[in-house]
């Protein structure tokens, strides 16, 4: 097949020896079957600002620390070397989100590196050596469905623990090989703590695989692993080796809102007090 543009330095480099075929297009990039020496992987080449239709991307970056000043500056002014340098970042942050998830213990495809927005790594594939099926193309007995909703559960535990929130975790964005689901698309991965949105998007990931599974087990669909993983993390309790159960009791106590009002309210008559003091004693002096 005629080599995309985007992947041409790559051959020119000796990166890659060959373009076998498409593999997909989606919101944010085309993925392509490489070889690369003996190995065959796939290339993702992440499509330009203008040509993605991935929404809010700002709700996902907030958080992203870039450590250059000048970078950063740049980037806020929204200059061309500044736009330039908030497309290596978007690029990048799925590589670094792929290198320290995986050393969190989460399955996800191995990386070769990022070049030029065009990311190399490891083609997942089934027993047969085909490509593995996204999860929404896969259907599966209740049993298994109980089984590998647990195992997404467990790596959004210990992606939660590495500080990461996945942030558009669905059906479509897991494959599913002979050892089970392996997790995939992560540019917008979000920092847990340094994003005011990590808790509704953990909450959202969630809700999508478990909807998923519940059409074969809809005993999960009762489950509240969001509620308490968050509970878990929020309070410092949340671990590599925590064991979720999926269960969460919300706190029984109504706010007292008149004790609140009392307290503001004594508050403010102390800072008016306060402020009374220092006004006579000028005008003493």
């Amino acid at each position: 097949m005629k080599t995309p543009k985007r992947i041409q330095p790559l051959i020119n480099d000796g990166i890659v020896d060959e373009v076998l075929r498409p593999l997909m297009s989606g919101k944010e990039a085309a993925v392509y079957i490489v070889r690369c020496g003996d190995e065959i992987r796939c290339a993702k080449v992440y499509k330009e600002a203008a040509q993605r239709s991935f929404k809010q991307a700002v709700l996902y970056q907030e958080g992203r620390k870039v450590r250059n000043s000048r970078r950063a500056r740049a980037m806020e002014k929204g200059s061309k070397f500044g736009r330039k340098q908030q497309e290596d970042a978007w690029h990048n942050a799925e590589v670094d989100a792929l290198y320290r998830l995986a050393r969190a213990g989460v399955r996800v495809p191995q990386p070769f590196g990022c070049f030029d927005g065009v990311l190399l790594m490891e083609l997942v594939t089934d027993e047969e050596g085909d490509v593995a099926p996204r999860l929404n193309d896969v259907s599966m007995s209740a049993e298994q469905a109980v089984e590998d909703h647990a195992v997404v559960m467990e790596y959004v535990k210990l992606m939660l623990v590495a500080g990461l929130v996945h942030g558009d975790l669905s059906e479509f964005n897991v494959l599913v090989d002979e050892y089970g689901p392996v997790i995939i698309d992560l540019p917008q991965a979000v920092d847990a703590a340094g994003n005011n949105n990590a808790q509704s998007m953990l909450q959202r990931d969630i809700n999508n695989m478990t909807e998923y599974y519940g059409q074969f087990a809809p005993e999960l669909l009762s489950t509240r692993y969001a509620d308490e993983m968050w509970a878990l993390y929020e309070d410092g309790d949340l671990n590599e080796d925590t064991v979720l159960s999926g269960e969460f009791a919300d706190s029984g106590q109504s706010a007292d809102v008149d004790s609140v009002l009392l307290e503001i309210k004594a508050v403010m008559a102390e800072e008016a007090e306060r402020r009374e003091r220092i006004r006579e004693a000028n005008e003493e002096d």
